[in-house]
C-alpha cells in the first residue's frame, strides 16, 4: 500500500523480494494470516509507525531452508516472500497442519500470553473473553478452560453465543447490551477475577466495573476505536490492576514465543483446542478480507493465499 486509507488502498503489485538482513530467515509464504491490526495499519493508527510504501501482514507459514515453519514478522507478510526474525520464527512439527499453525501462530499466541503471562489465570478463577467467536476469543476460551478457570463469554449474536458455548463457555453474555456491566456481574457472580478486553468505550467501562477487588484486566485492542480514560482512585479503592498487551513486544524475546508455541502445538495432539477451517481468500483479493473482517463477517482465523 501507499497510502492509508479504506480497504481500496490495498493493491497487488510486483516488488524486488527483501533483502537479507541479520538474524533474519527468508520465508517461502504458503498462507498469510489477516489480523485487526493489519485494519489499523491500513487506516494509519497502528500502535507502531509504519513507512510507505508499506506491505502489511505479520504473521506467515511457509518454507524456510527446506523446513516448514510459522513466523511472526513486522510487517512484509502480504506476500509470497518474506522475511523474520529467527527468534520470531517457529519450527512445525509433522503432526501439525498447516491451517491450524497459521491458526495459532499470532492468535493462539496472543490468547496464551494474554492469559498466562499477563492475567496469571488460575484454577478456579472467572475469567471474561471478549469476542468469544472471533480468532483471539475462540482460543482464550478454550484455553481458559484448560487451565481451570470459569470462562464468561462475550459475543454479538446468538450464533456466536453458541459457538462459544460449545467451545466451553460457562455462560455468555451479548456483548451490545446496554446493562453490559450489570449482565457481567450477575454471571461472574458479582465480580470476575480477571478479564480480557480488546473494544474500549462503553466495554472497557463495563468489564473493568465487573472485576471482583483485586481483579486483573489485560487490554489489547481498542476495536471501537475510542480513547478510553478511567480514575486511578477507583484503582487504589478496589485493587484493581489495568495491564496492556501487544505481541511484538515478545518478538525478541529468546524463549516466550517457542515455549508459547509448543504448549499450544501439544494443546491440539491432546483434543484440548478445537481450531475452525480458515477463511481463504486469493492474495488479490486481500481488500474483500479486510472488507469483511471490519464488517463482522468471519469467524475464526482469515488467511491470504499468495499462489491462488
Amino acid at each position: 500500500m501507499s497510502s492509508y486509507g479504506g480497504p481500496e488502498v490495498l493493491q497487488l503489485a510486483e516488488v524486488p523480494e527483501p533483502a537479507p538482513a541479520a538474524g533474519h530467515q527468508r520465508i517461502e509464504v504458503l498462507r498469510s494470516g489477516v489480523n485487526y491490526a493489519d485494519l489499523h495499519v491500513r487506516e494509519g493508527n497502528y500502535l507502531a509507525d509504519v513507512r510507505l510504501p508499506y506491505i502489511p501482514g505479520n504473521e506467515v507459514i511457509g518454507y524456510s531452508d527446506g523446513r516448514r515453519v510459522v513466523a511472526l514478522t513486522r510487517g512484509g507478510g502480504y506476500a509470497q516472500v518474506a522475511l523474520a526474525h529467527r527468534r520470531s520464527t517457529i519450527p512445525v512439527p509433522d503432526d501439525i497442519d498447516d491451517a491450524t499453525a497459521i491458526s495459532l501462530t499470532l492468535q493462539g499466541n496472543s490468547a496464551w500470553h494474554l492469559l498466562h503471562t499477563v492475567v496469571r489465570i488460575s484454577p478456579g478463577e472467572t475469567v471474561i473473553v471478549p469476542a468469544a467467536a472471533g480468532g483471539v476469543g475462540s482460543l482464550a476460551v478454550q484455553l481458559a478452560k484448560r487451565a481451570g478457570a470459569r470462562v464468561v463469554a462475550l459475543a454479538s449474536t446468538d450464533a456466536k453465543r453458541a459457538l462459544a458455548l460449545g467451545l466451553g463457555a460457562d455462560a455468555v453474555v451479548d456483548s451490545t447490551s446496554a446493562s453490559l456491566a450489570a449482565d457481567l456481574k450477575e454471571e461472574t457472580f458479582e465480580g470476575a477475577a480477571a478479564a480480557l478486553e480488546m473494544t474500549g468505550g462503553d466495554t472497557f467501562q463495563a468489564t473493568l466495573e465487573a472485576l471482583a477487588p483485586m481483579g486483573r484486566m489485560a487490554v489489547y485492542g481498542g476495536v471501537s476505536g475510542i480513547e478510553t480514560s478511567f480514575a486511578t482512585r477507583d484503582l487504589m479503592a478496589t485493587g484493581k490492576t489495568v495491564s496492556g498487551f501487544w505481541l511484538p513486544l515478545l518478538f525478541g524475546h529468546r524463549t516466550a514465543l517457542r515455549d508459547s508455541m509448543a504448549d499450544l502445538f501439544q494443546a491440539v495432539r491432546d483434543g484440548e483446542l478445537t481450531l475452525p477451517a480458515p477463511t481463504v481468500y486469493p492474495l488479490s483479493e486481500a481488500a474483500r478480507a479486510h472488507e469483511d473482517m471490519a464488517a463482522r463477517r468471519t469467524t475464526g482465523k482469515v488467511v491470504l493465499d499468495p499462489a491462488a
